[in-house]
């Protein structure tokens, strides 16, 4: 009997270089997917786009804003992202950079590629309505230590092929400014007019111009790196032989397997490998384990020496959430689908193309820097408006053992808050502070923002009877509000209780909403929940050692609780995959005006199990 062995796939070859062993999936119907955290993530908007107030934002008011990129280089992040002003492809488009020392505070967005005005005589094509900016890659830290920043010019609404021009580089130097632009490729593509962009037509000049021997070793190293430079093939594909006739998908990211081979990872669920450092690769092929769309995927090898890929785990284009990540230990088998960024913002301002949730994720590439510590970043956009990172501690795990005890007094000040879930907007930021009154430190959640709320999310170890205490501490009592949810692994809310902006501190008994008492601005107040998490299960409730509530149904049926989240508005789970992604409308009411601000504070957080 012949028996055909060439038709099964062997894991961690070319007929399927990667593999997503773990059994878990995205539930459509909520933000999270009902997936676990990765433990400890801090989210934190890096630009929150204002049309009305451009000097709040980026100083343009533009609000299509995507593709971003991160490198680390003279201590510092350097965060990059296109933008144009209301549309995706459409003209005019720009580059903008944005700095900072920690991950945290981040300075205000520098034009570094500004829209292109081309030279005299050189007239946009009839099939197109101008230009604009279109990148997969945007740094580069060369082996003689200058970092370069690049971009990629095109003609909208097609920058690709003959709608491309060619890429530009330009160096930044340590005091923060930048080296003037040049091309450092044409497209290989013949315009529509059947010639070929040079000097003589484009408006900046060729890169070998330049007198400064540092700048052109760079660009030539550059130049010599296959594998940086076939990030590049998207918008080329390299008629000229450049990239030696291998064959891609779109988006490249690529890391090195412990065995030396790299591994390369498209849009839509491709992947190849390649044994000689990017010079050929295998034919990609899409990997039926990991469901994808058109959002891009990231891996890399992570600090704690082990492997991880961050994606969008859904086939929608239009619905880009959650933003997940699967770890592993050698780069072919992957496991434990894990949230990062679980939540979607409304998104203010229509635009076309702008989907829904955090797009087209990008870390630090292989030799673009390495930040201090064993985290792991990511830069992406959401809803294509606003700019976020995430950082990421590795080991990247989902569960905790043992108690929790957090007094938060051997933290940093505005820094990390350690095992703890930190969604950080522009107006409503999750900071480490001084505890007023006092010299130890503690949480404080603050919100300006009319449609974004803050969050801090704790993990504990996963049980059914469960007891939780904090404290929390109001600022004011007539406006804002803060909401304390207990969840189990899979998000479900069994407890929930919120300060309202009444004043008044309300918790539910399955349905129905209990008022329990009022609450003061400035005075700490203890909440001790004691949970039995079970099928028919109830909590108890003390505010200061007082009971409030006895047996209250959970809102919701469990078997276990695992979280304590701690958010400063309402649950939110629109848009949702049936919110029409490309219906215009007008901007959301009040959406550049920051509301009142609430402040609430937060400490001695405690969790353990009842015996």
């Amino acid at each position: 009997m012949f028996v055909n062995f060439t038709s099964h796939a062997q894991t961690g070859t070319p007929a399927e270089p990667v593999r997503y062993i773990g059994g878990e999936s995205v539930d459509p119907s909520v933000h999270d997917g009902r997936l676990r955290y990765a433990i400890g993530v801090e989210s934190r908007q890096t630009l929150r786009v204002n049309r009305t107030h451009p000097d709040l934002a980026d100083g343009h008011g533009w609000t299509y804003n995507h593709a971003s990129n991160l490198c680390y280089w003279n201590n510092t992040f350097y965060q990059q992202y296109l933008s144009n002003p209301v549309d995706e492809h459409i003209s005019p488009g720009q580059t903008l950079v944005m700095t900072s020392k920690d991950g945290r505070d981040w300075s205000k967005p520098k034009v570094v590629f500004p829209p292109y005005e081309p030279p005299t005589g050189v007239k946009i094509p009839d099939s197109s309505n101008g230009y604009m900016m279109h990148q997969r890659m945007g740094f580069y830290v060369a082996p003689n230590g200058r970092l370069l920043v690049l971009a990629f010019y095109g003609h909208a609404e097609d920058p690709f092929g003959q709608g491309g021009i060619g890429r530009v580089v330009r160096e930044a130097y340590k005091d923060g400014t930048y080296g003037p632009i040049y091309f450092i490729r044409y497209s290989s593509h013949a315009t529509i007019n059947g010639v070929r962009w040079n000097e003589t037509n484009t408006s900046f000049p060729f890169f070998k111009k330049s007198t400064d021997t540092g700048f052109l070793d760079a660009c030539n190293a550059l130049l010599a790196d296959k594998l940086m430079t076939f990030q590049w093939w998207d918008e080329d594909r390299g008629l000229d032989g450049f990239y030696g006739g291998k064959e891609a998908r779109e988006a490249l990211s690529y890391y090195h397997r412990k065995d030396g081979k790299v591994v390369a990872l498209w849009k839509r669920s491709h992947s190849a490998l390649s044994s000689d450092e990017g010079k050929t690769f295998s034919k990609p092929i899409k990997v039926p384990t990991m469901v994808m769309a058109g959002g891009k995927q990231w891996g890399q090898r992570t600090d704690d020496g082990r492997f991880a890929i961050c994606y969008n785990p859904i086939e929608l284009d239009e619905y880009r959430y959650p933003l997940t990540i699967i770890t592993g230990d050698d780069g072919v088998l992957f496991d434990n689908l894990l949230i990062v960024q679980g939540e979607v913002p409304p998104r203010r301002f229509f635009g076309r193309w702008k989907d829904f949730g955090p797009c087209y994720m990008r870390g630090i590439e292989e030799g673009n820097g390495n930040p201090p510590g064993n985290d792991m970043w990511l830069s992406y956009s959401m809803n294509k408006e606003d700019i976020w990172i995430s950082r990421i501690p590795t080991p990247v795990r989902y569960a905790i053992r043992g108690p929790v005890a957090d007094d938060f007094n051997g933290l940093v000040l505005n820094g990390s808050v350690t095992d703890w879930n930190i969604y950080a907007p522009k107006w409503a930021p999750v900071l480490v502070v001084n505890t007023p009154g006092s010299s130890e430190k503690c949480l404080e959640l603050t919100d300006k923002d009319p449609y974004d709320y803050a969050r801090a999310v704790r993990v504990f170890e996963e049980g059914n009877r469960i007891e939780t205490r904090l404290k929390v501490r109001a600022s004011q009592n007539n406006t804002g509000t803060l909401e304390i949810d207990l969840t189990d692994r899979y998000g479900n809310r069994p407890v929930r209780l919120r300060f309202d902006e009444t004043g008044s501190i309300v918790a539910t008994d399955g349905s129905t909403e209990k008022p329990l008492q009022s609450y003061q601005p400035g005075k700490w107040y203890e909440l001790t929940f004691s949970v039995d998490a079970s099928l028919k299960g109830c909590y108890d409730l003390a505010i200061d050692g007082k009971k409030v509530l006895t047996k209250a149904a959970l809102a919701k049926a469990v078997k276990s609780v695992e979280r304590l989240s701690i958010r400063t508005g309402p649950y939110r789970n629109l848009p949702n995959r049936k919110t029409p992604n490309e219906e215009p409308g007008p901007p959301l009411p009040g959406a550049d005006e920051p509301v009142t601000a609430a402040t609430y504070h937060i400490d001695d957080v405690q969790v353990k199990a009842i015996k």
